[in-house]
């Protein structure tokens, strides 16, 4: 046998021999039918390609890089969602889901070769420069993005603190692209901040589901109620790209009393979960307004709709961004991690979030009085190329308009034109307060 040829039949063979031993027993009880024998003709396709690559190429590549971006390629053909994490991205996972991590403070996807933002996460260096949810990402500095991976450009738009990075941006409703200078920072995430909009009539802001989520809720309608009784609440998960799951279970669980909350389905028993409320509701009963858009995704998704279900409030917005894929972490050897996607979330009713979103009871744009209608919709799950099919038998979608909104800046701005949905929420509240006090 060539020596070249005997090294790669060693390398795939080990290769193989580590993915049997990572496979659970159950796994191999499953090996008698032919649908999962190993596909060997694909593996020495692999071999041949490996060995033409070690042979031919025009520079030499170690071994270890070439199995690195097979797995990689692997993953990233899956779905938008599951990826190889190395050393670094590993570490900044782990770093990032407590709240404080550096960067531009967005959250972003893959679409096309470009990077698509989903959502800026509030005070962060990209909010403040502008940066709003749907934007296409074409330009990174003068390297344009068409091409990099995700990992790429991440790395690229992560950098030390106070150095500045020019994003080239094409945005809905904008005939030529935007170059928006943002200054990179540490950023440091506080998930949840509230006010009154009126007497009685509270708001809490939740701009990223964190490990300490739920008990920064309770302190902060804890905090509305020093001010005086909460005769409503509005929960506003615009722009909230989602985060831990157990912080969206519970969210939820603080404003229901009974009933499930989120179930996720999957192939493996590990990835088939139900998560149930506990009693006691944080508000007392208080009407509930949730609030969400296009940039509403994930766990946010999780507590609107496990609200809405159990009618415990009236969702208002946008049809929201449609993740309901679950992702779980496994930890490699050498520090490093696969994120995988290894479930489907489900409301307490059934419905499928992936791809299909969460369609509020009330749809309404935030309009402004400055602002053209969009020509195109914002992007969504449902756009991202690769991404898991609902699950469910369904196949008739209903397209929904939005625009992108922020949190009143302007405090002496009438909030009917600083922020629209928002005004229309709280006149939504009293009413319902006023129906509710008057059954008493």
């Amino acid at each position: 046998m060539n020596p070249q040829r005997q090294k790669v039949a060693l390398v795939v063979t080990g290769l193989i021999l580590g993915v049997s031993l990572s496979i659970g027993h159950g796994v191999f009880a499953e090996r008698e039918t032919p649908q999962s024998a190993l596909p060997l003709e694909e593996l020495r396709s692999f071999s041949d390609v490996f060995a033409r690559i070690k042979a031919d190429y025009v520079e030499p590549v170690e071994d270890k890089a070439l199995l690195e971006n097979a797995i990689r390629g692997m993953l990233t053909g899956l779905d938008p969602h599951s990826a190889y994490l190395d050393q670094e991205q590993f570490k900044e996972l782990q770093v990032g889901t407590s709240g404080e991590f550096g960067g531009l403070g967005i959250e972003v996807g893959m679409e096309d070769g470009f990077v698509k933002v989903i959502a800026p996460i509030d005070d962060t260096p990209a909010q403040r420069a502008g940066v709003e949810s749907g934007d296409l990402i074409i330009r990174l500095d003068d390297t344009p993005v068409k091409g990099m991976s995700l990992n790429d450009a991440v790395k690229i738009m992560r950098g030390k603190p106070g150095t500045d990075i020019i994003l080239t941006i094409v945005r809905e409703g904008q005939e030529k692209p935007l170059k928006i200078t943002v200054t990179r920072d540490v950023i440091k995430v506080k998930s949840v901040k509230q006010r009154m909009l009126s007497e009685g009539f509270g708001y809490v802001r939740i701009s990223q589901f964190q490990a300490t989520t739920a008990d920064n809720l309770v302190e902060a309608i804890d905090a509305l109620k020093k001010e005086g009784k909460l005769r409503g609440l509005v929960l506003d998960l615009r722009n909230n790209p989602g985060g831990v799951l157990n912080g969206a279970v519970a969210v939820s669980d603080a404003f229901l009393e009974k009933g499930l909350i989120v179930y996720t389905e999957g192939r493996i028993a590990d990835s088939r979960l139900r998560f149930n409320a506990t009693p006691d509701d944080v508000t007392s009963g208080a009407p509930l307004v949730v609030l969400v858009n296009q940039g509403s995704a994930s766990a946010s998704e999780i507590v609107a709709g496990a609200l809405q279900d159990h009618h415990r409030a009236i969702v208002v917005g946008t049809r929201t961004f449609g993740k309901g894929s679950v992702q779980t972490i496994v930890p490699l050897s050498n520090d490093t991690a696969v994120k995988l996607t290894t479930a489907r979330y489900y409301t307490p009713s059934g419905r499928s979030i992936q791809a299909e979103g969460i369609v509020p009871d009330i749809e309404l744009d935030n309009v402004r009085v400055s602002e053209e209608e969009a020509p195109f919709d914002p992007i969504k799950e449902a756009d991202l190329s690769g991404h898991l099919q609902n699950g469910n038998e369904k196949s008739d979608k209903t397209d929904t308009k939005g625009k992108t909104d922020k949190d009143a800046k302007q405090p002496e701005e009438p909030l009917s034109r600083s922020d629209y949905q928002l005004y229309e929420a709280l006149n939504l509240l009293k009413g319902l307060a006023i129906q509710k006090e008057s059954q008493r």
